[in-house]
């Protein structure tokens, strides 16, 4: 009975403390639930061995044989279960036996790309990538003396997410205790704040909370946000998690809750999500169909770009992914956001197999309802294109960021960021898709726009008939300087915009007076401020 009891005690501790550690759900559908079982099983026959040879049965000479040999079955049955259904699990569920279950994970609708995407003022693009918003924010709490000494911004995975917070595109990260000490200090107040990077302006503010965030995955004990949700939600299956804030400013984690869908671990989908307030822990769990609207990120990029994937392999089987790879094609191999109607929208290039030099289309995905859209777009991949832009400034060594999708006069178009070894931003280039040799760098976002609009309107990339144009008499000029360039303002009779364009545009533009008559070429957006492509004085 002494045996019984003390392999029982030892097995359930390590259960116990492997369970607070490993956090597996407890769910048949979940992997890491068999490796958890795996591992207990393991520890239940060591401990019987311990026990059928302790050191007084030695002595005794009393060794019970019979003890070791019926629990050694016991957990030998259950790792050969466990092992069984991992195998046999992963087997049952690949793609060759489901290739067009998987094909249709992610419904795909084909669009025009000139419709969905409008023209954005360049006031509103997004030019902060990741790393930019990374150092904006270590320098912003690096001007906080009083924080900096208890505390750094998270860096992690879900940190610097990019949102659209009242209709603006921005990343946010939490701060995060300095080490276990800082926490040890300052754990009853929380970590203050968050940090908030406007991506259009590059603005950063540190937000500081009337009530700190006390649930994160960078605390310790109960309030680790991995274990809260595990003992809250014990048979739930979490992954990839991401900090946002409500339209209030009020910071939430989003735990996407995963579920297999193909077989028996096939078919990785989002069933919903648990919504937690990073203050006080209160949770709720929300069906993915009825997640709000102001959540951006309810399903992770790696699980859309591997739906992509399956949608655009699996269209004739998975032989043919092998043998003959007809209609094959893959994802680009990399991915940035697109801000639309107040959702992010996951974007990347598709290409053929075998051809990773070209797109045959463009994948939009929302990242909150997976609403897909296909655009077929034959061009450069999105690497092509870096190559390209960086082709411009060999000279200066320069890196590019991965672009920015943007319609510009209805031309799919990359925003290309170029950065110095210190990763400053010292370039932009504009890109085009479909023929990407064409590249207009600037120093300023407006300049490699205007050079950009000259190539244009000059019809080296589209017919100059798909451009707008109106001949009126000037009604006003203004100028004001902008990153040490003058732009000028022009309002002319028959409209109500309010035309701009750099002195790069076209000297004339010196020279324009009141009462002068002008032809205007531009691209029609909604923005009361439109960039000229050309201006010509009658």
């Amino acid at each position: 009975m002494k045996k019984i009891l003390r392999t029982a005690v030892i097995t359930i501790v390590f259960a116990l403390v492997s369970f607070y550690f490993t956090l597996p759900a407890l769910n048949f559908r979940s992997p890491a639930f068999y490796g958890w079982l795996l591992e207990v099983a393991v520890v239940y026959v060591l401990a019987s061995l311990i026990g059928t040879f302790s050191v007084s049965d030695l002595k005794n000479r009393t060794v019970d044989f019979k003890f070791l040999k019926t629990n050694a079955k016991i957990g030998i049955l259950i790792i050969a279960v466990s092992v069984v259904v991992l195998g046999l699990g992963h087997v049952a569920s690949h793609q060759f036996f489901h290739a067009s279950a998987y094909q249709k994970m992610m419904p795909v609708e084909n669009r025009e790309f000139s419709e969905d995407i409008t023209q954005i003022s360049m006031n509103d693009v997004p030019i902060v990538d990741r790393d930019s918003a990374v150092q904006l924010g270590n320098r912003k709490i690096g001007e906080l003396v009083n924080l900096i000494s208890q505390f750094e911004v998270d860096e992690s995975s879900y940190s610097y997410t990019q949102i659209n917070y009242q209709g603006v595109p921005t990343r946010v990260a939490p701060l995060r205790y300095g080490n276990v000490i800082k926490w040890f200090n300052n754990q009853s107040n929380g970590i203050p704040g968050y940090i908030s990077v406007d991506m259009t302006t590059q603005d950063v503010d540190l937000i500081q909370l009337e009530q700190g965030i006390k649930y994160s995955p960078g605390e310790y004990f109960f309030r680790d946000l991995d274990r809260h949700l595990r003992f809250k939600y014990p048979t739930k299956i979490f992954e990839s998690y991401s900090f946002e804030v409500n339209d209030d400013g009020k910071p939430y984690w989003i735990c996407p809750v995963i579920q297999y869908t193909i077989g028996f671990f096939g078919g990785r989908d989002v069933a919903g999500v648990v919504m937690v307030d990073a203050c006080t822990g209160d949770s709720q769990y929300y069906d993915i169909s009825e997640v709000p609207e102001w959540v951006d990120r309810a399903y992770s990029a790696d699980i859309i770009n591997e739906q992509i994937n399956y949608w655009g392999q699996y269209k004739n089987g998975f032989i043919n992914t092998i043998i003959g790879q007809k209609d094959v094609c893959v994802t680009s191999g990399g991915y940035n956001y697109l801000a639309l109607e107040d959702d992010v929208w996951l974007y990347t290039g598709l290409t053929s197999v075998g051809n990773d030099a070209s797109n045959i289309g463009l994948v939009l995905v929302n990242m909150r309802t997976k609403e897909a859209h296909y655009y077929i777009v034959s061009g450069a991949t999105e690497y092509s294109a870096m190559a390209s832009a960086e082709g411009q400034v060999q000279n200066l060594a320069y890196k590019a960021t991965f672009p920015v999708l943007l319609n510009i006069g209805g031309q799919p178009t990359y925003l290309v960021s170029l950065k110095d070894n210190a990763g400053l931003v010292k370039k932009f280039a504009f890109v085009n898709v479909e023929k990407y040799q064409q590249v207009a760098i600037g120093d300023t976002l407006n300049d490699a726009y205007t050079a950009y609009a000259k190539q244009l309107s000059s019809g080296q990339i589209i017919d100059t008939s798909a451009l707008e144009e109106i001949t009126g008499k000037v009604l006003s000029v203004n100028t004001a300087v902008k990153e040490g360039n003058t732009y000028f303002y022009i309002q002319v009779s028959g409209s109500s915009k309010v035309f701009m364009a750099s002195i790069q545009l076209d000297d004339v533009l010196a020279v324009i007076a009141p009462e002068d008559k002008v032809t205007i070429g531009y691209m029609d957006s909604e923005d009361a401020f439109i960039m000229m492509n050309s201006i010509e004085k009658k």
